[in-house]
């Protein structure tokens, strides 16, 4: 079929308008290949006396290769790679590049694994959510893989078409596409292992998440808060595709996989099915807390680490009470996906705080005492110390201009609000740090072990906030705000700065035009990189923040950098360019930029981004020259 299909109005007016141009039934697939298929590592010289790993547990712990989204399930996204380092990363030339063919939101990490470099596409263009098998060393393609999901999801999806990316265990790339199908690949040859339906588009549920593999499930979660659905966290055997667990975020105790060995860390997290009481009856059931973020686990503890988004309407007049577990950090068993503690930052959230931005797993010395411990730059702008164990904060500073919230009471574990700013109906609120975007979204930070810092790209936006009531249709919007973003104090709208977790400070900062919407890198050769949305890919001292190199791509930088070696030692950084997003859907959709509250909102603080930017779909991988690398050698 093809066609136009517009999204419903969100805030006053149509958020995103899109081409479609699908040809054979859904879920079908086409995958194409080069002669050789399969040959993806056997060619290079290490393969030929040595087995290479294809389990996930051991490639986490190889700097050679990138086999998640994350780097690793601690979520450093760090790599102790050195051969391109702040001595001469001024140096760095393209290596080779390759387009996806979707000129749309390109927020997807690439992924690294044996001499072989995956990539996967937004749901847009002739083949949405398409999969590319590359040649680490030359860019050649081995082979793509492409379903053919139902069109009707575009009609349902929040804040642009995106995917985050793919998983990667024992052979197989595992894909998320947007109708809400979880699917493994064989990673050799591009051909269709299963495919299991997670969620439905009906109701408002699509999938952008990269998936994680733990122990052999394939950990998948839902969007479409915006919508009215309900959230939850499914895990899926990797051999099967059979659902093994599922747990949602709000309801009974029963369905939120909160059991005997559940303890919150303070009195008002605790109390029997608190997903159901914490709600006016039944609206539960179209609460959100959905989980399209990141998910971190720790080995020893066994437990993984994920957040939910905000509770739904964002009215929250309509949801009186905490809402639980709406805008909540869990901590949950991989194996029965049973919750150990929870912890809510945001309570009733009034201003779609949610807290699906990444947990960094680290242990750090604090207080003369090595705590294990969470790091989580919270969307409501204040970086959280978490306790791992236990969930209770140890420490919770603004790292952005906040005035929604005043500060964050470590005892109970509350946000001290700010009161006037509180919405009320058909009042407009104005003035509001963070804007809904929150101080930070989804774009992931990087934590470096030498030098103790996070590296955080994040925006700096505020907003005038009008509620409405809304009703709710299933599949339909269910917002009921209208809102208009702008530029915070100062005039900018995006910063990548170093924050020191212990000394509890920002160490550096760089100031950017637009938010830096780009996930961030950081490697042991003491530099850092991030990508701008106005076309900028650029190398940092980890240490200073003092600019080392930057390229200019044909479109802004919404991705996220990763780093990796050929098999003949050569280090390689690689980015997706392709601007897009719910932050940068102006310059990519069909969105009038005079409408200052399209996108729900965010078109008002981003009207002078297509005088900058258009979209793109381009993995751009550069190298040190063959010079460089053979002086650093003799080095």
């Amino acid at each position: 079929m093809s066609g136009t299909r517009r999204l419903p109005g969100f805030a006053g007016g149509v958020l995103i308008a899109m081409s479609l141009a699908f040809a054979g039934p859904a879920r079908s697939q086409d995958s194409t290949q080069t002669p050789a298929p399969g040959a993806n590592t056997a060619s290079s010289p290490q393969n030929a006396t040595k087995k290479e790993s294809t389990d996930i547990a051991t490639l986490v712990k190889d700097d050679n290769q990138w086999p998640m989204a994350a780097k690793n399930y601690a979520n450093t996204r760090f790599s102790h790679l050195d051969e391109i380092n702040k001595d001469n990363v001024g140096q760095l030339q393209m290596a080779w590049s390759f387009s996806l063919g979707a000129a749309r939101g390109q927020e997807a990490a690439p992924l690294a694994v044996n001499g072989t470099v995956y990539i996967v596409g937004p749901y847009a263009g002739p083949h949405p959510n398409q999969v590319f098998a590359l040649d680490i060393a030359n860019g050649d393609l081995k082979w793509s893989y492409a379903p053919k999901p139902d069109p009707a999801a575009q009609g349902v999806a929040c804040c642009d078409v995106v995917t985050r990316g793919l998983a990667y265990d024992k052979g197989k790339i595992f894909l998320n596409t947007l109708d809400g199908f979880s699917v493994a690949i064989d990673a050799d040859t591009g051909k269709e292992l299963w495919h299991t339906k997670l969620g439905d588009i009906n109701k408002g549920e699509t999938i952008t998440m990269a998936p994680v593999v733990v122990k052999g499930k394939v950990l998948i979660g839902n969007a479409g808060g915006e919508m009215g659905v309900r959230g939850w966290l499914a895990a899926v055997d990797e051999e099967t595709g059979k659902i093994v667990w599922r747990a949602y975020s709000t309801g009974p105790d029963a369905e939120v996989l909160i059991g005997n060995d559940y303890k919150g860390p303070y009195d008002w997290l605790n109390g029997k099915d608190l997903g159901v009481k914490t709600w006016p009856a039944d609206k539960w059931k179209i609460g959100g807390g959905t989980v399209w973020g990141w998910i971190s686990y720790d080995p020893d503890l066994n437990l993984i680490y994920y957040g939910t988004s905000n509770p739904g309407a964002w009215n929250h007049e309509q949801r009186p009470g905490d809402n639980l577990f709406g805008s909540t950090i869990f901590a949950r068993n991989p194996d029965t996906g049973m919750a150990k503690w929870a912890y809510q930052p945001d309570p009733h959230d009034l201003w779609d705080y949610d807290e699906i931005n990444e947990a960094v797993v680290v242990d750090l010395t604090i207080d003369n005492q090595v705590r294990k411990v969470l790091i989580h730059p919270g969307r409501d702008g204040f970086m959280y110390v978490i306790d791992r164990t236990t969930g209770k904060v140890i420490s919770a500073d603004a790292y952005d201009y906040v005035n929604s919230i005043k500060s964050v009471d470590l005892n109970t574990g509350r946000p001290v609000l700010n009161d006037a700013l509180t919405p009320s109906l058909g009042k407009t609120v104005r003035n509001v740090c963070p804007a809904a975007p929150g101080a930070k979204d989804w774009q992931p930070s990087a934590w470096s072990p030498k030098t103790k810092l996070l590296y955080v790209p994040h925006q700096h936006l505020c907003m005038n906030f009008k509620t409405s009531n809304v009703g709710y249709i299933e599949g339909t919007p269910y917002v009921g705000a209208d809102v208009d973003m702008y530029a915070g104090p100062g005039g900018y709208r995006g910063e990548f700065m170093a924050w020191d977790p212990v000394q509890r400070k920002k160490v550096w900062s760089i100031k950017e035009k637009f938010p830096v919407w780009s996930g961030a890198l950081v490697t042991a050769g003491d530099v850092a990189f991030y990508g701008t949305m106005d076309r900028w890919f650029k190398a940092v001292d980890a240490n200073s923040g003092q600019e080392l190199w930057k390229f200019r791509a044909g479109s802004g930088f919404i991705g996220q950098p990763v780093t990796f070696s050929g098999s003949d030692g050569t280090q390689y950084v690689a980015i997706i360019s392709g601007v897009g997003g719910w932050s940068g859907a102006v310059a990519a959709a069909e969105i009038d930029p005079r409408v200052r509250n399209g996108a729900l909102g965010f078109t008002g603080a981003m009207q002078d981004l297509p005088a900058s930017t258009v979209g793109g779909a381009t993995l751009d991988v550069f190298a040190l020259p063959k010079n460089q690398k053979k002086a650093a050698s003799a080095e």
